[in-house]
């Protein structure tokens, strides 16, 4: 035994990072990345994503256009709203007749030159008809001769050739600038969830994310003011925007197969959806079939119905309030798109109300489907999550806002002002990081009420289950120290200490108060690993050595005192059992031999089995639920069968569990009292009772076939109202049913949480 015990001690004093690791798992798929390369990580990702859309914005900025903005009147007539060009200023307020361009093409006034996506006309040949005319008119505005091709009529008889100018930045307008900042901020949400939780999952959400960032940017595009857009975005404005909404409701549909819970079938499904996908994509760019929009609409309605449905099994399968949440966002962003689509084929092509819808419904439900984006993972894991998107965007912010104030006040070169911004931004960011992270966490550690309430919950449970302690204190080591790995080994260590320069702390799981091991049993039941205290923000310290020592010697005295009590309740129950048996058993058999006549030997004699009853359950601590059942079965049987009335029983269960004797003898007393009522007052010849369990909730169900009618009307006497009671003291709920074609059907229904079996 010393030679034993001094071999452990020399173990102990190698433990290292080699051990941990191996505690951990090394070769685990999902380990977690440390916080400062993850950190990294973020700042990369998030300049990057700075830096395109910069890049975005500058290509929009250096593209010639007229400063015309439009306006449409309630009578649909195109009328110039301002100009900063003095050569259209006669002309504001009134309507737009024509553009005359230089090859003699003349184009009427219409929607063609107000900001429409084609992606949202449900038209094919207006559609077709708008993308040739914008075509014609942004080639005429960015001819090489750097002059204008066009010349513009307006009523009455004017004639107006406004001179092209380079857009620039302050020619973006405020509603581009919000989509773009839009788009980056959810940008920055995919890059956050996808290093703070690595996985499918995770990179389906990025995909969505990265496509709805792609409309935004089409659509901020698409809001510019004035007139003339690049000729390449406006070729490639449709099929972008097809592939991003096909995306990104594909990838949806993939992510609730697996997130919150992997459904059976789930890659054959995601396959199926993709493939499907990807022919009605391809479909549509390459043919361009009569009825796009129809296609297009459907496609991405039905996989919307087909995610909500999906989360709907997941949550009835799994439950819990995230399938709910997320049931419902999908719901939400589904029917909205519906609205949208049943809208915008309903109106008429040719009203305000469907210009209207085309333009400002389409942006608002772009808006919309990213801000549901951008809230489902906070709902999910709130606070790190957003904490570390603060960061980064405020990181981007920085970046973007000195990049622009570097070109536009100090006349910097593009590529001069880019680097000087980042190396700014990245300076602060190394200066400020632990600062700012510091301010947002605040005070994690726990108050001394939810440390009082933890380690009360805790105790409970081991006192149920002792067998489950390296569990139940792997939970309540995770709510102190809040660590950024934990797992359990079956390593022996024999107290706790901190290894790996501080990074890790090693808990040894404790014997709890019970049954003494076997003489030269020295196996124990291991050891509890925690790595990187408050997510890694802190190393472990001597005083959280002795936090835990503490926490485990209250949770072996909470366990030892519960245990004292319960054996001083089990030896009570057990002398009332007995002088019940002793003292008015022995009366009751005394009046039983002295009975006058063969009713009240029989009454006394049912009387002796429920004082028998009675007694055997108050000796017991709990109950098996099988054992229970098969004295149910038992004690029902005898009394039916006397009564010439036939019992149909059966029993199912998952799994066996302990009753304790609050349970017992509430669900015995129940049992009893329904077969009282059928014996009394129902006439029946035939009994039903199913005792089922399954999923921590019992059923029992007791059907007759006699004259009883209406249970609404009854009259719930002590015997119904006392099985009420009970059954509502068990947490459950019951109901009388009318059977078909005569007879009463109790259902009974309780949960029953305390299983120690």
């Amino acid at each position: 035994m010393v030679a034993r015990s001094a071999g452990r001690d020399n173990l102990e004093t190698r433990i290292d990072s080699r051990w941990v690791d191996r505690a951990l798992g090394a070769d685990r798929t999902n380990r977690p990345q440390p916080p400062a390369q993850r950190a990294r990580g973020l700042l990369l990702l998030g300049l990057l994503g700075a830096v395109v859309v910069v890049l975005w914005l500058r290509l929009l900025a250096a593209q010639p256009y007229l400063p015309l903005v439009w306006r449409t009147a309630p009578d649909g007539a195109i009328l110039l709203e301002s100009s900063s060009d003095n050569a259209a200023l006669p002309a504001v307020g009134h309507r737009l007749q024509a553009v005359l361009l230089a090859n003699g093409q003349r184009i009427d006034a219409g929607d063609a030159l107000l900001p429409r996506s084609p992606r949202w006309i449900v038209g094919d040949s207006l559609r077709s008809q708008q993308q040739a005319l914008r075509a014609a008119i942004s080639a005429a505005i960015t001819a090489p001769t750097r002059q204008l091709q066009a010349t513009l009529l307006f009523e009455p008889g004017l004639a107006i050739q406004a001179a092209p100018q380079v857009r620039g930045l302050g020619g973006l307008g405020l509603l581009s600038w919000g989509m773009c900042a839009l788009a980056l901020a959810l940008y920055l949400v995919a890059a956050v969830v996808a290093l703070a939780a690595p996985g499918a999952a995770s990179a389906l959400f990025a995909v969505i994310c990265l496509a709805q960032g792609l409309s935004l940017l089409l659509i901020g595009a698409e809001v510019l003011p004035g007139m003339g857009l690049p000729a390449v975005l406006l070729r490639l404005d449709l099929p972008l925007r097809l592939l991003a909404d096909v995306l990104a409701v594909t990838a949806l549909l993939h992510l609730v197969l697996l997130y919150p819970q992997r459904l059976p079938h789930a890659a054959r499904l995601a396959a199926a959806a993709w493939g499907l996908a990807a022919l009605v994509l391809g479909w549509l760019l390459l043919h361009s079939p009569a009825g796009l929009w129809w296609w297009t609409q459907g496609l991405l309605v039905g996989y919307g119905l087909a995610a909500v449905l999906v989360l709907r099994w997941s949550r009835r399968r799994a439950g819990g309030p995230l399938a709910a949440m997320l049931q419902r966002m999908t719901f939400a962003g589904t029917a909205t798109l519906l609205l949208l689509s049943v809208a915008l084929a309903t109106a008429d092509q040719d009203s305000a109300m469907h210009r209207n819808l085309v333009l400002v419904g389409s942006v608002v439900w772009s808006v919309f489907f990213a801000s549901l984006l951008m809230l489902a993972p906070f709902l999910a894991r709130s606070r790190q999550v957003l904490r570390e998107l603060i960061m980064l965007t405020g990181v981007s912010t920085v970046a973007g806002s000195l990049e622009l104030l570097f070109e536009t006040v100090f006349t910097l070169g593009p590529l001069a002002s880019l680097l000087l911004a980042l190396l700014i931004s990245g300076g602060l960011y190394l200066m400020l990081r632990n600062w700012i992270l510091g301010q947002l966490s605040g005070s994690a550690a726990l108050s001394a009420e939810r440390m009082f309430d933890s380690l009360y919950r805790v105790a409970r449970d081991l006192e149920q289950t002792p067998e489950q302690a390296g569990r139940q204190i792997s939970g309540l080591l995770r709510e102190v120290f809040d660590p950024l790995e934990l797992a359990h080994t079956a390593q022996q260590v024999s107290r706790i200490r901190v290894a790996s320069d501080g990074s890790t702390l090693v808990v040894p799981v404790p014997r709890m108060p019970g049954p003494a091991p076997l003489e030269g049993d020295d196996s124990g039941p291991g050891a509890i690993v925690l790595r990187h205290a408050r997510r890694g923000r802190r190393l472990f310290t001597q005083e959280d050595i002795q936090l835990a020592e503490r926490l485990i010697e209250q949770l072996r005295r909470a366990v030892a005192y519960d245990r004292a009590v319960e054996h001083g309740r089990t030896e009570e129950r057990t002398r009332i059992a007995q002088d019940l048996h002793d003292d008015i058993g022995a009366r009751l058999l005394t009046l039983m031999y002295k009975a006058p006549n063969p009713e009240y030997e029989e009454y006394i004699r049912h009387t002796l089995q429920d004082l028998k009853t009675l007694t055997r359950g108050l000796a017991a601590a709990n109950h098996r639920l099988s054992h229970a059942a098969a004295e149910w079965k038992a004690d029902i049987s005898q009394r039916l069968g006397a009564a010439g009335c036939d019992l149909h029983w059966s029993f199912s269960a998952d799994r066996d569990l302990m009753l304790s004797v609050v349970q017992w003898s509430g669900l015995t007393r129940v049992l009893r009292e329904l077969v009282n009522n059928i014996l009394s007052h129902a006439r029946a010849t035939q009994v039903e009772i199913s005792v089922h369990f399954d999923g921590g909730r019992l059923t029992l169900l007791v059907s007759d076939d006699g004259i009883g009618r209406l249970p609404k009307d009854w009259s719930h006497g002590l015997g119904l109202g006392g099985v009420r009671k009970r059954v509502k003291l068990l947490g459950g709920q019951v109901a009388w049913l009318e059977r078909d074609p005569r007879g009463i059907r109790c259902e009974v229904r309780v949960l029953l949480a305390a299983d120690t079996g």
